[in-house]
């Protein structure tokens, strides 16, 4: 578990967006946002059942607007896409989008249909984008257009899915670790935690 002085080692300020229907108590964002305490909070959209690109933009802007600098947002499905948006007009240090989902593909739900176009501009502040090679919901192709158009870093998960929890992501403590060593390299605070959730 997370040490008590770990919240004023780290300073950085971590904003945990999710995606549709927001992530359960198994999720890995629930499990990282109680490890890294204090320093994370999440994202208060207002409607996690229908999800509104202007609605969730907003919101996320608002709460970086509010959060102390260095902020680094943690982003999961269409939460990497509200991210996206939001980040336009409120830079923040970081991002680390995790299981994109692709709104423009055929089969998308309506309710994400808002989520378009997507925006395929560099990026204005370094990312990291964290795919799987068998997500249902973004291929692989499509996901590394998104990261050469982001000019975002790039890690694959080997038959990861949607990188959730019903994929069996509930701690995951590699993701963890790539985090963690990718923050590190932009200056950036991440709590080494031993023994964690494992």
């Amino acid at each position: 578990m997370v040490q008590p002085d770990v919240d004023a080692e780290i300073r950085t300020h971590f904003l945990i967006q999710p995606g549709w229907q927001n992530s359960g108590p198994h999720h890995w964002q629930t499990v990282w946002q109680e490890q890294l305490g204090k320093a994370a909070t999440r994202v208060p959209q207002q409607d996690w059942l229908v999800p509104e690109r202007t609605a969730w933009a907003n919101i996320l802007e608002g709460t970086i607007r509010r959060t102390p600098a260095p902020v680094v947002i943690l982003a999961h499905s269409i939460g990497c896409m509200a991210t996206i948006f939001a980040v336009r007009p409120t830079p923040v240090a970081a991002m680390v989008l995790v299981a994109p989902a692709d709104s423009e593909r055929s089969n998308a739900p309506e309710a994400l249909r808002t989520f378009t176009p997507i925006p395929m501009e560099p990026l204005a502040t370094p990312a990291l984008l964290v795919v799987s090679d068998s997500d249902p919901y973004c291929t692989l192709e499509r996901a590394e257009d998104f990261a050469q158009a982001w000019k975002a870093d790039l890690k694959i998960v080997k038959g990861g899915g949607h990188i959730n929890a019903d994929a069996g992501f509930g701690p995951w403590p590699d993701g963890w670790l790539m985090v963690g060593s990718w923050l590190r390299r932009h200056g950036l605070g991440w709590p080494s935690i031993e023994g964690t959730h494992a």
